[in-house]
């Protein structure tokens, strides 16, 4: 499975991004897919996950209430939307694909990893 992470950008504080995963094989569609972001210095952290049907989302609890996760399994990707944001959000991020149906936070539950897409966000 290839993922290929889009939409990220620079935007000031309370502005809004929306990050596209689009996974290369269907293979996907049974799989939890996971948003994860690295800032410089910093180890990479857990942003938010969605389960192979679309019916379980986790989020960090920064990020609750302000990012949305989504799904399209006809379009196999996977969707990200950022709202309100803030300079602590300034990183680059990644859509990485689970192991499992259901998956949150665990890093090491993730076996497929995008590229990465960079965002900025200036006060």
């Amino acid at each position: 499975v290839q993922l290929q992470a889009s939409g990220g950008g620079s935007v000031q504080a309370g502005g809004s991004l929306r990050l596209s995963c689009a996974a290369s094989r269907r293979t996907s569609r049974n799989n939890a897919v996971g948003w994860f972001r690295q800032a410089p210095g910093k180890e990479r952290e857990f942003v938010s996950s969605i389960s192979w049907r679309g019916d379980t989302t986790i989020y960090a609890d920064d990020v609750r209430g302000r990012f949305t996760i989504s799904r399209d399994n006809a379009k196999d990707t996977v969707s990200l939307q950022m709202n309100s944001l803030k300079p602590e959000d300034t990183a680059v991020y990644y859509c990485a694909v689970s192991r499992y149906s259901y998956s949150g936070r665990d890093l090491s539950n993730y076996q497929y990893w995008g590229q990465g897409t960079e965002v900025t966000v200036s006060s």
